[in-house]
Formats: C-alpha cells, structure tokens, sequence
C-alpha cells in the first residue's frame, strides 16, 4: 500500500491539472472580454466531455439589466461573445486535454446567475 506521497497522489495530481489549466483559462477569458471574472469555476472532464460550471459571472451592468426586466438582452449579447471567442476557449480545452474538441456549447442562466460550458472531444477509437 502507498503512502500518502507515493504513485495513488501523483495519480491524482495529473488528473487535476488539467481541469485548473482549463478552469484558470476560462476565468482569465473572463476577465479580459467582460472585466471580471466568475465567483467561481469548476471543470470536469469525463470521457469525450469537458464541462465548465461558473457561477456569480455577471457584471455590475449585466446584473442592473436584468433586475430591470432585460434579461433577455444580457443573454444575447452573452450568446454573441460566445460566438466570437469559440476558437480560443476550444484551443484552451484543445491544449490542456491534448485532444481536439469538435464542439463547444455554452449556456447561461439569469437566477442562479450561472453558465455552463461543455466542450465534446474527439472520440479515441
């Protein structure tokens, strides 16, 4: 049996580097295109999925928007900036997977403030 230092944290360690690489990068994402980043971040990667779970990842001008009745257009424009940074967040994923992604679907929801971001892998066959 190992110690506590020996192979079985290693182990654990390696699988968990990629999910602070992801998580990390999707939050410096964040932080440039919205000026602030997420309450909180957690990745988690399964077989040929990677799902990012942020929370809190409104701003102070998306949050007055949709207390006003105007979630909808916060929504939009959220769905537009997902559009155009699709290729860096697959190549985020791409890089600290080493696999490709074939695809990447976000949401987003107004209460809980939260989002979710899963990207599916290329099947190792």
């Amino acid at each position: 049996m190992a110690d506590a230092t020996g192979p079985p944290e290693e182990a654990r360690q390696a699988r968990r580097a990629p999910l602070l690489e992801i998580s990390n990068g999707v939050v410096g994402l964040h932080k440039r295109y919205y000026g602030k980043g997420p309450e909180s971040c957690r990745a988690i990667y399964q077989g040929d999925v990677v799902v990012v779970v942020l929370r809190g990842t409104f701003t102070p001008l998306e949050s007055t928007l949709v207390e006003s009745g105007r979630a909808e257009t916060v929504l939009e424009q959220r769905r537009a900036l997902q559009e155009v940074v699709e290729d860096e967040m697959k190549l985020l994923v791409r890089t600290a997977v080493g696999r490709p992604v074939e695809a990447y679907l976000s949401a987003n929801h107004v209460d809980p403030d939260a989002q979710v971001d899963v990207f599916l892998l290329e099947r190792m066959d």
